[in-house]
């Protein structure tokens, strides 16, 4: 279980928590009482509503072509440990913070140099973009990792309806900007933690990807809030900051769009992001992984395991100038 593993192999505040973020004093307390707080998770499990009491509307979805025969991770864990810092910096609060979170309505808008921009509400869209299975081994930057059975439609498709441009060369995301809803993005005694709203981006050709999703549930069931009801993005090849949360913008642009680690700590976050382990991260290595469920670490992957599907983008690229 996750609780063996962070007590036999307690992971590094650096690994946890960004520079900018853990330099700050009180920040960096906060992060030990949520590493202390790790080493018994039966509170935080507790919280979260049973994978039973939830409805599934997506039960009878169809594997996707790249799934994977890997073991998956518990449910409990893929629910209770997460990085969504709109609700807080530590991995277990998510789960309670966003318990109550209203995730419909829900709109999205689709924007910027496309010939057919629209604003969806989310259960149009994923009436329109009917979801299938996809099971990744999903990394985050902390050098831990899951596979999880994400539910979703191919961002492609999406980009097709749009139309977009001769002058369309990147697709820009935006994540919910509210606050009230979401207390992480309050400003504190040392001001805000990030330049809100997340932003994220990809290039054109990444976007087209079919192994880019834009997600809608896992398990069976809607996506939880903590997971980042009620769509997200995947890209399975690149580390977790990517897959940025509760969407509610996608625009496309000429202009290779800010993403909000890079923006926050240009030295140690590109934007690529692409999972390499022969570039370390300024302060750790990343030749190296852990597992969530597992006690030791496991060697990394290029590109997360699929660098035979997504190598070809970036054959002219210096990966470790371009990370």
């Amino acid at each position: 279980m996750l609780i063996r593993t962070r007590q036999n192999n307690p992971i590094r505040p650096s690994e946890i928590t960004p520079e900018p973020i853990y330099k700050d004093r009180r920040r960096f307390l906060a992060g030990g009482a949520a590493l202390a707080l790790g080493l018994n998770l039966a509170p935080a499990l507790a919280a979260v509503t049973s994978k039973n009491d939830l409805p599934k509307p997506f039960a009878d979805v169809a594997t996707g072509p790249y799934a994977t025969d890997e073991e998956l991770t518990d449910y409990k864990s893929v629910t209770t440990y997460n990085n969504f810092y709109e609700f807080s910096t530590d991995k277990q609060t998510p789960a309670k913070l966003a318990k109550d979170f209203a995730a419909r309505p829900w709109t999205i808008s689709v924007e910027g140099e496309c010939n057919n921009p629209k604003k969806w509400d989310i259960d149009e869209l994923i009436k329109a973009f009917p979801p299938e299975e996809r099971i990744y081994r999903h990394r985050c930057v902390e050098a831990w990792s899951m596979v999880v059975p994400w539910i979703g439609f191919e961002l492609g498709k999406l980009i097709k309806h749009s139309e977009p441009t001769g002058n369309a060369k990147f697709v820009e995301f935006e994540t919910l900007y509210d606050p009230e809803r979401m207390p992480g993005q309050k400003a504190g005694f040392f001001g805000q933690v990030l330049d809100w709203p997340y932003r994220e981006g990809l290039r054109m050709d990444e976007a087209m990807h079919p192994l880019t999703i834009m997600t809608v549930g896992l398990y069976g069931e809607y996506i939880p809030n903590q997971n980042g009801a009620p769509i997200r993005l995947i890209v399975p090849w690149k580390y977790g900051f990517k897959g940025i949360k509760s969407i509610v913008t996608i625009r496309f642009t000429e202009e290779q769009p800010r993403n909000t680690w890079n923006v926050q700590g240009p030295s140690e976050y590109g934007f690529y992001a692409n999972v390499n382990p022969q570039v370390d991260h300024p302060r750790w290595s990343q030749a190296k992984e852990r597992r969530i469920g597992e006690l030791l670490k496991r060697p990394t992957l290029m590109f997360n395991g699929y660098a035979e599907e997504v190598a070809d983008l970036y054959t002219s690229m210096d990966l470790s100038k371009h990370y």
